[in-house]
């Protein structure tokens, strides 16, 4: 039995190496197939690791308070008429929730920041002292400001690490001097490097004052949330004890809609579900169209070949051959052509990810490599049954007369 496998191997082999050209062009279907299914898999898996990534940022255990839905079909006047977040909102939060186990006020806009030659523009953010405990960033050199230096209003801040690279390099930025639109405010801490978020733009990129600093310099330019951290395994009963301390706080009546959000990473992970989904089924059109144009091309060519080895079968059969050995022949021609197109996508396909990884994260499991692999052998065994049975059934009298 293996020695009939190995033989049969050989032949297929010395067929698709003797049509070159019309092998590589029958294979071209199934190629494309396959690399579309593993580039899909790829961007998809990369998209997977660059999305937990960014939760992690966010924290699945943070409640944000703000006027705004992070996705809502809402018109824009509804929500901008809506009223602003407050200050003052933070100590009722604490003084009446259970769940809170931090607050923090956050104020956000863009701004200049300068060291002595270097500009920069980026975002700021003014922020109390438990900000800390609402991200999942740790401090890297230095340390965080304290809550006297949040109440006095002190001119320090902490920095991203893309912000230390770009002023100091190597040098020590503690103690240093920027300024923040021209106001000058000394470095105390670093955060630790972060990445992308969702692969896109840089989260290392900031600078974190003290909110009575931000409000005395900046309060008039920006936006205000509320980041509030709760136990993760108390995260809806935290939700609706935050949504019911806001309406209190709001003074809504039971039948007056919520004018404020509370927004979680769920919206993104439904939003990436989607767009996963939409990714995914996009990729698997084209590789099922690939592979079955792939596979008629492949179905075709096999029959062309029957046709021309018409006399080889015929004498094959009259010393002996059996219809089984002559339909796994053929049968085993049309698998080689799909497995050294398989092997061929696989290889575009690593390529091509490696490119692909430059701009944005991705990896190619070997799981879906694997995958590959077994459908290109599928596609060869379905495509090349049919041309293989004719062989077998062919006459061998008639075989032998076919010129």
């Amino acid at each position: 039995m293996i020695l009939l496998f190995l033989e049969n191997f050989k032949i297929s082999l010395s067929s698709v190496f003797a049509n070159k050209t019309r092998s590589l062009l029958t294979a071209l279907g199934i190629i494309i197939g396959v690399l579309s299914v593993t580039l899909m898999g790829t961007l998809i898996s990369g998209l997977d690791k660059s999305f937990e990534g960014s939760m992690s940022m966010l924290g699945r255990d943070i409640l944000y308070v703000s006027r705004y839905e992070w996705f809502s079909d809402m018109e824009w006047w509804e929500v901008r008429n809506r009223p602003r977040m407050l200050p003052d909102y933070v100590d009722k939060i604490k003084k009446r929730s259970k769940y809170a186990l931090a607050v923090a006020p956050v104020m956000q806009r863009g701004a200049s920041l300068s060291y002595k030659d270097k500009k920069t523009r980026t975002e700021i953010f003014g922020t109390n002292e438990e900000y800390m405990e609402t991200i999942s960033s740790d401090i890297q050199i230095g340390r965080f400001f304290t809550r006297s230096e949040d109440r006095s209003g002190s001119r320090v801040t902490v920095i991203g690490d893309g912000i230390r690279e770009a002023f100091f390099g190597d040098l020590d930025p503690l103690g240093q001097y920027i300024k923040i639109d021209d106001i000058k405010f000394r470095v105390i801490g670093v955060l630790e490097k972060q990445g992308k978020f969702l692969g896109l733009f840089s989260v290392d990129k900031q600078a974190i004052l003290p909110f009575g600093a931000y409000k005395r310099i900046f309060s008039r330019r920006g936006w205000m949330r509320l980041s509030v951290k709760v136990p993760s395994e108390k995260l809806e009963e935290g939700l609706d004890e935050v949504t019911s301390i806001m309406r209190h706080i709001r003074g809504l009546k039971p039948n007056k809609e919520s004018d404020f959000a509370i927004n979680q990473t769920k919206a993104f992970e439904k939003q990436y579900t989607t767009l996963k989904i939409a990714i995914g089924g996009t990729g698997l059109f084209i590789t099922l169209l690939s592979l079955i144009v792939g596979g008629i091309g492949i179905m075709n060519i096999m029959f062309v070949s029957v046709k021309e080895r018409t006399r080889e079968i015929g004498v094959r059969k009259a010393i002996g051959a059996t219809s089984g050995m002559i339909m796994s022949q053929f049968l085993m021609e049309a698998v080689t052509i799909c497995l050294f197109a398989g092997s061929i996508g696989i290889l575009l396909a690593y390529v091509f990810s490696f490119v692909i990884n430059m701009f944005f994260p991705s990896t190619l499991p070997l799981g879906l490599s694997i995958a590959a692999m077994l459908m290109s052998l599928i596609v060869g065994v379905v495509s090349g049954l049919i041309p293989s049975y004719r062989a077998a059934k062919l006459d061998p009298i008639d075989s032998l007369r076919y010129e």
